[in-house]
């Protein structure tokens, strides 16, 4: 991963991971993002199904034109997850309202848990898209592992 400098040559889905990276240093807080993440994510399309299948659906196509726009590598990849996602989002029956809830909750309190072993605050504090970068996120550190670049 590049330094978190901000400059001219630095790809912008870089820069989002450099600058999410600066609040998730602690090894305890990444991990807790680890889980979290996908946690909340799932639920969230959960719970959009629930108010109206197009829903999630629009909100997943809004996602997938912004990975795009960031990455090939990521695109690709959160357009499995996001099938996958769909796929247990169905699966869940009539219990997905109340499952997705409390996942939801749930996970979140972990997240500010997370952030107060860390000592910072949450970067979509500052910009909402970070909720989106927070997957990229996780993947990335993923991808480092496995030598994949993005």
């Amino acid at each position: 991963m590049t330094t978190a400098t901000h400059d001219s040559t630095q790809r912008r889905v870089d820069q989002l991971l450099d600058h999410y990276g600066q609040s998730h240093q602690n090894p305890r807080n990444e991990l807790i993002h680890f889980f979290a993440i996908p946690v909340i994510m799932l639920s969230l399309v959960g719970m959009m199904y629930e108010l109206h299948p197009w829903v999630a659906y629009g909100f997943m196509g809004a996602s997938m034109v912004y990975y795009a726009r960031l990455s090939g590598v990521f695109f690709i990849t959160m357009l499995g997850g996001s099938a996958l996602m769909l796929a247990l989002v169905h699966a869940m029956g009539e219990q997905r309202l109340s499952w997705c809830v409390s996942a939801f909750v749930v996970a979140w309190i972990f997240q500010f848990i997370g952030h107060k072993i860390e000592g910072k605050k949450p970067s979509f504090f500052e910009d909402i898209q970070y909720l989106w970068v927070g997957p990229l996120f996780v993947l990335s550190k993923l991808f480092l592992k496995l030598g994949i670049r993005w």
